[in-house]
């Protein structure tokens, strides 16, 4: 993995977090760089396994030369699937880092990116049939403005909505620069960074369907990880830590706690190892800035 293509953020605690048995069985659900995964592979024995998921056709030139590793090209919310197509039933820890790659960010013709001229892309798996120019060229206001309040949470995502609709009567928009200009008399004069990244941000959850899949992988984990092995999650914004949270709280990413029916005391199916979320030092995020949102959650299966 070289360095342009993705830092991987809060390596130590993951790795200690996970703490790996020679000869376990582990999943890295988003492979990206190859950074934590490499990282468990020097933990492993010949007998340990490591199973790691990207659904990016170029995470794959980051693969490494090593038997213990088995790389699956797909979408995380399909681990109970591919796990058991390989003979496993259960692991000894989960690892996700649910951030977008540096490498995704910085390869402007993904469409990621505020700062390049691009098309209207977006997909982490480029043969996903929804792009991000299908969403801003055919979804109408009511389905925008859910997409940009709930996505990322920006204020005036109404109005935003309805002048990307009001613009489309003109011609259909077609590439990153041409939409920052569509939307300048939405955007704040001198929060233009944050404003647009929020916007982008709900863009690119829509298009990768990311809520649902996470929803989905979350689900699964309870049921795939042995007794006391422990569940390590970094989130980078406060949809995906929420998920996270009501999962080791209640089980489910709803956070609807379950009774026990004879005893009616709360059902616990994990234990919170991190009261409060890990988060960056000031020296990782000067080495590495989009560190700085990273909250790392861990616990461990009951």
């Amino acid at each position: 993995m070289t360095k342009a293509y993705h830092i991987p953020v809060l390596l130590n605690p993951c790795i200690n977090y996970l703490d790996i048995k020679p000869n376990g069985i582990y999943v890295d659900l988003t492979f990206g760089g190859g950074g934590h995964s490499k990282e468990i592979l020097k933990h492993l024995s010949k007998e340990g396994k490591l199973f790691s998921f990207d659904q990016d056709e170029d995470a794959k030139a980051n693969i490494p030369d090593d038997n213990k590793l088995t790389f699956i090209p797909h979408n995380f919310r399909y681990i109970s699937n591919y796990l058991k197509l390989y003979g496993v039933s259960q692991v000894d820890g989960i690892l996700g880092d649910l951030g977008v790659s540096s490498h995704q960010f910085d390869k402007g013709e993904r469409g990621f990116s505020i700062r390049f001229d691009a098309d209207l892309d977006m997909r982490m798996n480029q043969k996903s049939v929804l792009t991000a120019h299908k969403v801003l060229n055919t979804y109408d206001v009511k389905q925008l403005t859910q997409v940009f309040r709930e996505y990322g949470e920006v204020d005036n995502a109404f109005k935003l909505a309805h002048v990307i609709v009001d613009n489309r009567l003109n011609g259909s928009i077609e590439s990153t620069t041409q939409f920052n200009d569509v939307i300048l008399k939405c955007t704040p004069k001198f929060e233009a960074n944050k404003y647009l990244a929020k916007v982008y941000q709900a863009i690119r959850i829509e298009v990768n369907q990311e809520m649902e899949s996470l929803k989905e992988c979350l689900s699964q984990c309870y049921h795939l990880l042995k007794p006391n092995a422990p569940l390590v999650i970094m989130s980078y914004h406060s949809l995906e830590d929420r998920l996270v949270k009501n999962l080791i709280r209640s089980g489910n990413c709803e956070g609807i706690e379950e009774k026990d029916l004879v005893f009616g005391t709360v059902k616990k199916y994990f234990k919170a190892i991190t009261n409060k979320p890990i988060v960056p030092s000031g020296e990782e995020i000067e080495e590495n800035s989009r560190a700085r949102s990273a909250k790392l959650r861990v616990a461990i299966k009951l």
